[in-house]
């Protein structure tokens, strides 16, 4: 892949200028040589097989960084679904295996770990009910590992049993954080249809599918994609909007695939994809909100916002298959609300509502995203919000995914601090009609019709 001498210009301008970023190099790891009957010894095991795959990623993160002037936010890993692993020993508390991941991240440097996690949509097992009974405390006892659990797909419909019981783990996990503004639930998501080759963080894991070591990138550039459309003329018409948006992921992602080829060839591992996301921070000027707006929405979440987002999630997604033979992940556009300064702000404007950002999910990548909830919200409320999500998930063969916030000992307007990429969350009125049975019924929510393919 050749870059011109104005592809470079162009590309410093966007780094200077409008945020431009890679925002994660992710290493997945394939960890099923670390099981063991001896939770302890395979620990141990997981300890060994990071800290050796992984010694050079950050060296490699940083040389990249040097030699093409492009920040690399986060170095990350992900591993094999550690409920896997669980299979091979019947230790009831597996959080030692948390520990190992959390002690290996910090010896090679990465920010985050992602894979303390269960594939649960169509059943429970065992060591799948131990992981996730193991979630509250493993994230409240370690710093950079972050979990998540798959409860429904397109083929199997919703498991409302592991719904509920992960309503509870969110509320538990929020529980053992309060005094860190419930951080250990910012690094739990909860997934219907999820991926097995994510870079982003909570949701990564290393699939069963993929190679012993893999790079996968994940992109950003919401900076640059804005100040683009800034500079279309308000007369523009849709179409121009749509053209503007699919040159300007081509050249982000065009960026992402060189950084793909390098960092793997650096690191002797296989590269694997390209995400294209659109990732917000809570820089002012990096802003998925903001794009929005520059759309023509009068403020994001009022009336236009699903309809201006999907068209975003398209033009993104037809411009950057054309820069790139390996795009995967999630790829689209993000809308964390806390990690992104336009939707602070229109949540707190009142513009933004929880029932809003749902419909809005229909259209975009992931789902309801870094959304703190009063503290009192029930458990219930909370296996509600779930179940409307991994609804439209396998409804509409999508991925989305819920990352609530349980804000305890706080109210509606109050503010959640988390720091770094994560920002700071208003806490968002919650509707409480969740009633008490729904939640409670249990059982395998039927695959829709639309799973016959064959």
């Amino acid at each position: 892949m050749s870059i011109s001498i104005e592809e470079v210009s162009e590309t410093l301008a966007m780094v200077s200028e409008q945020n431009l970023d890679v925002r994660t190099i992710t290493m997945g790891v394939n960890t099923l040589g670390c099981a063991d009957r001896d939770v302890n010894v395979m620990a141990r095991k997981v300890y060994d097989r990071l800290t050796t795959a992984a010694e050079h990623l950050v060296g490699v993160a940083t040389d990249l960084e040097r030699e093409y002037g492009i920040p690399i936010v986060n170095k990350r890993i992900s591993v094999t679904p550690m409920a896997l692993l669980a299979n091979a020993t019947d230790a009831t508390d597996l959080t030692p295996l948390a520990v190992a991941l959390d002690d290996a991240a910090k010896a090679v440097g990465v920010d985050f770990v992602g894979g303390f996690s269960a594939l649960v949509h169509k059943g429970m097992g065992d060591a799948d009910r131990r992981l996730i009974d193991s979630i509250p405390q493993a994230l409240a006892t370690t710093e950079r590992v972050c979990s998540s659990v798959n409860v429904a797909s397109l083929r199997a419909g919703i498991n409302m049993d592991a719904v509920l019981k992960m309503a509870q783990v969110i509320r538990t996990t929020a529980e053992l954080t309060a005094d860190t503004d419930c951080y250990g639930a910012v690094k739990l998501v909860v997934f219907s249809n999820m991926v097995e080759d994510s870079p982003f963080m909570a949701g990564a894991v290393h699939g069963t599918g993929e190679g012993d070591e893999v790079i996968n990138v994940g992109v950003s550039g919401p900076g640059v994609m804005a100040a683009a459309l800034r500079q279309l003329p308000p007369e523009a018409s849709m179409q121009t909007v749509a053209e503007m948006i699919k040159g300007t992921a081509f050249k982000i992602t065009r960026i992402g695939e060189l950084m793909a080829r390098e960092a793997s060839r650096r690191l002797g591992a296989q590269m694997g994809i390209v995400d294209l996301s659109l990732a917000p921070t809570p820089a002012i000027g990096d802003s998925v909100a903001e794009i929005l707006e520059i759309i023509g929405v009068g403020k994001c979440g009022g009336p236009g916002t699903t309809a201006a987002l999907a068209m975003l999630n398209d033009a993104v997604k037809k411009g950057g298959v054309m820069a790139s033979s390996s795009v995967g992940g999630l790829s689209g556009a993000f809308i964390p609300v806390s990690e992104d300064a336009g939707m602070i702000s229109a949540a707190r404007a009142g513009s933004l509502s929880i029932e809003k950002l749902e419909a809005m999910t229909c259209v975009c990548s992931v789902g309801l995203d870094m959304i703190a909830v009063p503290g009192d919200t029930t458990v219930e409320a909370l296996a509600g919000l779930i179940a409307d999500e991994m609804a439209i998930g396998v409804i509409n063969n999508k991925t989305t995914a819920v990352r609530v916030i349980p804000a305890i000992g706080h109210k509606a307007g109050d503010t959640l601090h988390f720091g770094g990429l994560m920002g700071t969350a208003p806490v968002m009125p919650m509707n409480t009609f969740a009633g008490t049975t729904f939640a409670h019924r249990g059982g395998r929510m039927p695959a829709p019709l639309n799973s016959l393919k064959n």
